[in-house]
């Protein structure tokens, strides 16, 4: 008994760290969305949801999320299978996942920062091909609204992805590959009917887990985009530090119970993707 309790006591800080950072400021967020300005509760914050800006929000945000998310995939799955055929543990392997690991957490003011100085307006690669003649914004400065957060995000995402898909390209053995030569197989037919279908699980809950993250980020697109919201977090930041439209903290908890939501969703299908490829990694 008493060792049991000492096994539990080790669980303390976890289940403190999850109490004050998850699960306090969610009961924040679905006691405010549904709490009127004066007191009791209301479904006027959630109704609010249903205004244009708020969907056309939520449109962007899912559009970002799902465009960096399918061109993080593709590309970090790329990556992944180059390092599994390279020698295993070796300097280049090691290297590139290390640099993964940094640059999946590389965001905020210092990634906006790094974009701007490079193809900003006045960034030393915009000015270098100004002087050759080509001008990238000649159809509008791109970088600061969604096609710029989409350049930004995938940066990011494409890392990501190689570290949560290498693990399923690993689990791959090279045995199953040498069984469909041996009976004739083609690489079409192997990859179609072997390996294509084995990783079809992984591959898909790594993307819906890239679509999660690009999601909820927050801290790259605040510091990049200065002027207007075009996604649903600015929308939640606007609502709650606003000083010319005031009144609105409880809508932004209502949209904030909305990211909730959907997050929630894209990670239920997650872990099932995720448990359904634990059958066969195991």
């Amino acid at each position: 008994m008493l060792g049991i309790a000492k096994r539990a006591l080790g669980t303390v800080p976890f289940f403190a760290y999850v109490a004050i950072f998850l699960i306090t400021p969610t009961l924040v967020v679905v006691v405010g969305a549904f709490a009127g300005d004066e007191g009791g509760v209301t479904l006027a914050n959630v109704r609010a949801l249903g205004q244009g800006y708020i969907l056309d929000a939520f449109g962007r945000s899912i559009l970002l999320s799902a465009s960096t998310a399918l061109i993080g995939a593709v590309l970090g799955a790329l990556l992944a299978y180059a390092l599994v055929t390279a020698k295993p543990g070796g300097l280049l392997r090691r290297a590139v996942t290390a640099a993964c690991g940094v640059l999946a957490q590389f965001g905020g003011v210092t990634l906006a920062f790094a974009f701007i100085a490079t193809i900003g307006l006045s960034g030393f690669v915009t000015v270098a091909l100004n002087d050759a003649g080509v001008d990238i914004y000649s159809g509008g400065v791109w970088l600061f609204d969604l096609p710029g957060l989409v350049l930004v995000y995938t940066y990011f995402q494409i890392p990501l992805m190689v570290i949560v898909f290498l693990p399923a390209l690993d689990g791959i053995r090279p045995q199953w590959r040498e069984a469909a030569e041996s009976l004739g197989g083609t690489t079409w037919v192997y990859w179609a009917k072997v390996a294509g279908p084995l990783l079809a699980p992984s591959f898909l809950g790594s993307t819906l887990l890239l679509f999660a993250n690009a999601f909820s980020a927050y801290a790259t697109a605040a510091a990049l985009v200065s002027q207007g919201s075009p996604i649903i977090p600015l929308q939640i930041r606007g609502a709650l530090t606003s000083e010319v439209v005031l009144g609105q903290a409880n809508v932004g908890k209502a949209m904030a119970l909305g990211m909730i939501v959907v997050v929630a969703v894209v990670m239920t299908l997650y872990a099932l993707l995720q448990r359904r490829t634990a059958r066969w990694l195991g």
